[in-house]
């Protein structure tokens, strides 16, 4: 959608909620074959650029190492924070 100079708001508004209900009214309407659907599905798929092997296996990697750092942050700050409480107020263990 293109905006034009000097539309009012109210103008620009309306022209997207009329869009957005024509573009629900023509998807209600339209019944799809469910094996269509599927041929639909496998074209759309076959279009995706897939990672590499080499590119899904570093991403993995860096996933789990930053899941590492966060459970040790995490597990540290819980410690000592668990220790404060426990020194300042004389309860816990």
């Amino acid at each position: 959608m293109r905006f034009r100079r000097h539309v009012p708001a109210s103008g620009i508004i309306q022209e997207i909620r009329s869009t957005g209900l024509e573009d629900r009214r023509h998807m209600a309407s339209k019944t799809t074959n469910p094996f269509v659907f599927l041929q639909q599905v496998r074209s759309e798929t076959a279009k995706v650029t897939w990672p590499s092997r080499r590119e899904t296996m570093i991403s993995t990697v860096m996933v789990l190492a930053f899941a590492l750092i966060a459970m040790i942050f995490f597990f540290s700050a819980d410690q000592l924070f668990g220790l404060a409480v426990e020194q300042i107020l004389g309860i816990g263990r």
